[in-house]
């Protein structure tokens, strides 16, 4: 068994998966989980749930690949001037190819959120900039009141990763982060803190997912 196509749905679940509770895993793959851009949190973050067996991925972001993304962000020099969201998706698929994936190349807004993540119970704000980051949110809470958004602020520098922590703002809302650096604070974005961070997020969207969220 060394090709995707050979790897049943079946086999996947008992040999790759074969260390996570079967329920846990049935419960993921029944999920549809939305992520917010494409850069060093949302590819973190895919990935991760996509390990974890999710069933499916709504992956939104307008850019595309760059060489300065490549320190933090989970793409390759043979993938860059390709759209982020394709590329990602072509990354996740080589390594579950059961995952439903619909890339979204377009820049989200608050008019088109809604319809976007329209399917996602959970959605990791992954953004950039704290105004797209904000707006973002104001627009989820606003259109999607139902669906749960994980959103992420402040993981520049080389500060201390114990720093980082999660906040629960209500029911529907949880921030990730040590909430004081930005991407634009002047401090650098490094793959080990972006990553913490995203693996919070994701890990935050694990446990709800199987229902273990204290």
């Amino acid at each position: 068994m060394t090709t995707n196509d050979k790897l049943s749905r079946d086999a996947y679940i008992s040999r790759v998966l074969a260390r996570q509770p079967v329920k846990d895993t049935e419960k993921l793959m029944t999920a549809s989980v939305g992520i917010a851009g494409a850069g060093g949190l949302g590819t973190v973050v895919a990935e991760n749930l996509a390990r974890a067996g999710i069933g499916q991925l709504v992956i939104a972001d307008f850019d595309t690949v760059e060489l300065s993304n490549l320190n933090r962000q989970r793409f390759t020099l043979d993938q860059i001037g390709m759209q982020k969201v394709c590329a990602l998706a072509d990354n996740i698929k080589k390594f579950n190819p059961h995952v439903v994936i619909e890339t979204v190349p377009e820049k989200i807004t608050p008019a088109n959120c809604a319809v976007i993540f329209s399917q996602c119970t959970v959605i990791a704000e992954c953004l950039d900039k704290a105004a797209e980051k904000a707006m973002l949110v104001s627009a989820l809470r606003d259109r999607l009141p139902d669906a749960v958004v994980v959103a992420a602020s402040g993981m520049a520098g080389t500060r201390d990763g114990t720093m980082i922590g999660r906040r629960k703002l209500s029911d529907h809302l949880y921030v990730v982060g040590d909430m004081n650096s930005d991407a634009d604070s002047g401090m650098g974005l490094f793959a080990t803190r972006v990553g913490i961070a995203a693996s919070m997020q994701s890990h935050l969207i694990l446990q709800m997912l199987i229902g273990v969220l204290e």
